[in-house]
């Protein structure tokens, strides 16, 4: 009898894609156990990898074009077509424009980064004809509420005496009003589904500047300070559009970009798997499984809140399926995991090292881990033959 695991992890942010951390967990499976047979189902959420994997799903287009950066500087991105759709279906995810890992390490300041380009995304895509675009949040780099790609699309946000207010987050706090009368047209026209994290709200004490502001860069004093710039971002929204985004799910999503979507370009938002499984096929291969192993960059007390493997274990729990999950750190809060379906988890460091050895060698690390982790399997399946043996 075969025995089938299914490897189903996310990407390792500024390290490995979800592609190549299968890839590696499949290697490592198969040292361990090479009569298995190993489906592979790289997982995405929104992030990065969104674009490609739903292209790759479609058999759709991808179309490369330079944007501006989150620190304002030119940057290659991307966005694609869906194949086979009825209607021009683009697809973008704002981490191509505004993601974490182009805002170089010594400039990681989310008082100044900018989603720009994630609005120069969107304009290219409506060039190019789309009726429909799936926007996909996530490993954003940035905290300026979605001002910036708002800008991009001829949404200007002035101070009280009517000039434009620079980029980046902080600069919300001097804002007066916001003038959407140059909006793209082209808008009101188009329907955007935003794939968010619905767990992250805009305001309040989850609200994303102090959840996911230190993550970016930020010190104590510049949480608060971007805190305060998105209480007066929220309140300059409902002014000018009665939309009142301050704590609607997913209005937090990446770095606040869900609050543009839905107050300023007339978007929706939607719990971000419930877009991404209409593409990828994880139930039906969760059913051909005798075991789950997902994976992540870090695991820890938030990853029930949105996160890859916390959403792969609550599948393969509603399907009997037992799920190990491998990540590069374990954090606080690790443990409550195990109430959202995750059986066991590891972490892929064996020993301390920094953090440019640990992404250096993530791969043999992850190959490793994996082979580990399938070894103490088959260990387990001796024990549970042997046991039923005496029994």
């Amino acid at each position: 009898m075969t025995f089938t695991v299914l490897v189903a992890p996310s990407g390792f942010k500024e390290s490995l894609s979800a592609d190549q951390a299968a890839d590696c967990i499949e290697t490592g499976v198969l040292r361990a156990f090479p009569g298995a047979t190993v489906l592979k189902a790289p997982m995405v959420d929104g992030g990065e990898g969104f674009t490609k994997a739903l292209i790759k799903a479609t058999r759709g287009t991808l179309h490369h074009l330079t944007v501006t950066g989150p620190v304002n500087n030119p940057v290659e991105a991307h966005f694609g077509f869906l194949g086979g759709d009825s209607e021009p279906t683009a697809v973008i995810e704002m981490a191509a424009a505004a993601g974490l890992g182009l805002v170089p390490r010594d400039q990681r300041n989310p008082c100044l980064t900018t989603s720009y380009g994630v609005g120069e995304l969107v304009r290219a895509a409506l060039d190019r004809g789309a009726h429909h675009i799936l926007l996909g949040c996530g490993d954003s780099g940035i905290n300026d509420g979605g001002a910036g790609m708002a800008e991009a699309l001829g949404i200007r946000l002035l101070d009280v005496s009517g000039e434009a207010l620079p980029r980046g987050g902080a600069a919300l706090t001097r804002l007066a009003a916001i003038d959407v009368s140059g909006r793209d047209q082209r808008l009101g026209r188009v329907r955007i589904d935003a794939a968010v994290n619905w767990h992250n709200v805009l305001l309040g004490e989850r609200g994303v500047a102090r959840i996911f502001g230190p993550q970016k860069g930020a010190t104590p004093e510049q949480v608060e300070l971007l805190a305060a710039a998105m209480e007066t971002y929220a309140g300059a929204i409902q002014s000018s559009t009665g939309f009142d985004v301050g704590l609607v799910p997913g209005s937090g999503a990446s770095g606040g970009l869900g609050a543009a979507v839905l107050g300023l370009l007339g978007g929706r938002l939607h719990p971000r798997y419930d877009i991404v499984m209409q593409y990828l096929e994880l139930d039906r291969f969760i059913r051909q499984a005798d075991l789950v192993i997902t994976a992540e960059g870090s695991l820890d007390g938030q990853t029930p809140f949105g996160k890859v493997p916390a959403e792969v274990a609550a599948r393969a729990k509603s399907a009997g399926v037992p799920v190990i999950a491998l990540a590069g750190t374990i954090g606080k809060g690790v443990r409550l995991n195990f109430e959202h379906g995750i059986d066991a988890f590891a972490s892929i460091l064996s020993r301390p090292c920094s953090l440019e050895d640990a992404i250096s060698f993530a791969p043999k690390l992850l190959a490793r881990a994996a082979e580990d982790a399938a070894r103490m399997v088959i260990v387990g399946m001796k024990v549970g033959a042997r046991w039923r043996q005496v029994a």
